[in-house]
């Protein structure tokens, strides 16, 4: 271990040493101190320690025995100054409207149970990298993430631009507590479901909207209704494409389909706009439109956003035997409606009540357009001195049979009397005069 040993001396050597010591006598004086200085001053921790015997046989090192202080009594004043918290205030519950045990009551009455799906009040204290910190009175603050801070955001929306520093929120539990009592909260779902709400009250009320394209695909067009994409299928867009360029555009809508279970809502531009025209419309009148497409049967013809069918009966008084040497697709025509179904948005038109001559339309369609007001401000005249032509051959027929049942009456017979009563003579054309006076 790095300390000398002192070696055994042997007969020889203590006799040399005796006589070394007579003859070198400061010698022995120093031999004597340095041994003494090596029993009394320990070497790299260890010390020398003398054998028990009285015999010295060798010097061996041992190591130190390591002594542990005893720990420091503290004394009462010490013991008293380390518990001491200061001086103690006398607290009562005097001038207040409420006693401490009426607080201990509130607060046991209190429940502080925070489960998921939960609504709560809470207060916006701090934004956060990825949300924003609520305080909703748990034990620990809750988290409301960027995504869940409102139903419509723009692309790249900052929890700033969307909840203010102290603001009181309505907001759903949607997570358990964290290791750390930690609650994550939403205001996107609960304006969700309100968002439905509207939704489905604007459908019992079938009322007509407004609503913009956020996107289009090649089915059609995605709108942003109350905050929902609702579907817009391009059969049902009106004088328009589902391209690129109509994102952005707000159109008037109605719903075809609402199903909250399985969030789907569609809707219809088509619906709204039918609704809107053919509140204005009405039989008689004359109509601008453009030939969309050619049928064996007729021709369709768009009216302001409608298809209206002008039946090949209907385009001429003469016998047309090629339609196509009449219409071509994309050519402007006037025509009368004679007929429409408001409910499915059906429009039924006419060009031959619009000829001045039969055959007009087969020989210069041009100029009956061009005299189609005119045509058919004489055709309403002549239907309506037909109608009352009919009315007065209504009213004759009625007054004829008048006579004859005043006859019948005049001639005493009791034949139609019956059990005492004389018969309704009108019972039996009641049925034919309503069928003519309709």
């Amino acid at each position: 271990n790095g300390v000398p040993l002192l070696p055994i001396p042997s007969e020889g050597d203590a006799r040399a040493g005796r006589e070394t010591t007579r003859q070198h006598p400061s010698k022995t004086m120093k031999l004597t101190v340095a041994v003494s200085a090596l029993l009394i001053v320990p070497a790299a921790g260890y010390a020398f320690v003398r054998p028990s015997s009285t015999r010295l046989n060798s010097a061996v090192a041992e190591p130190e025995t390591v002594v542990h202080a005893a720990p420091q009594q503290l004394t009462r004043f010490d013991r008293l100054k380390k518990t001491y918290k200061g001086p103690r205030k006398d607290t009562t519950d005097d001038g207040l409207d409420f006693s401490y045990a009426d607080f201990d009551d509130a607060v046991q009455a209190t429940e502080y149970a925070f489960n998921r799906n939960d609504v709560v009040k809470g207060t916006v204290v701090q934004y956060d990298v990825s949300g924003a910190i609520v305080d909703i009175g748990a034990k620990a603050s809750a988290f409301l993430p960027t995504q869940e801070a409102a139903l419509i955001q723009e692309q790249g929306d900052a929890i700033e631009s969307l909840v203010d520093i102290g603001s009181e929120l309505d907001l759903q539990i949607i997570s358990e507590e964290d290791e750390n009592g930690q609650l994550l909260v939403s205001v996107k779902r609960i304006e969700y479901r309100a968002a439905w709400d509207r939704v489905v009250a604007r459908q019992a009320e079938d009322a007509v909207f407004e609503a913009e394209v956020i996107n289009v695909n090649r089915g059609g067009a995605i709108c942003l209704v109350e905050g929902l994409r609702a579907f817009l299928p391009g059969s049902h867009l009106t004088g328009m494409m589902p391209t690129e360029e109509i994102i952005g555009t707000k159109l008037p809508l109605k719903f075809l389909e609402v199903d909250q279970e399985n969030n789907k809502l569609v809707v219809s531009n088509r619906r709204a706009v039918v609704e809107q025209q053919m509140s204005d419309l009405s039989r008689g009148d004359i109509i601008n439109g453009m030939v969309k497409a050619l049928k064996p049967y007729g021709a369709f013809v768009e009216v302001g956003g409608m298809s209206g069918l002008l039946h090949i009966s209907q385009i001429s008084y003469d016998r047309i035997d090629d339609l196509e040497k009449v219409f071509q697709p994309g050519q402007q025509v006037k025509c009368m409606i004679i007929d429409h179904d408001k409910v499915n948005g059906r429009i039924a038109l006419s060009t031959k009540t619009l000829e001045p001559e039969p055959g007009d339309m087969l020989k210069d369609p041009e100029m009956v357009f061009e005299k189609a007001e005119e045509t058919a401000a004489r055709y309403h005249e002549r239907m309506e001195a037909e109608r009352k032509a009919r009315e007065e051959a209504a009213r004759d027929i009625v007054l004829g049979l008048g006579d004859s049942l005043d006859d019948l009456t005049g001639d005493g017979d009791d034949d139609d009397s019956v059990d005492g009563e004389k018969a309704d003579p009108l019972a039996d054309v009641s049925d034919n005069l309503d069928s003519l006076l309709s």
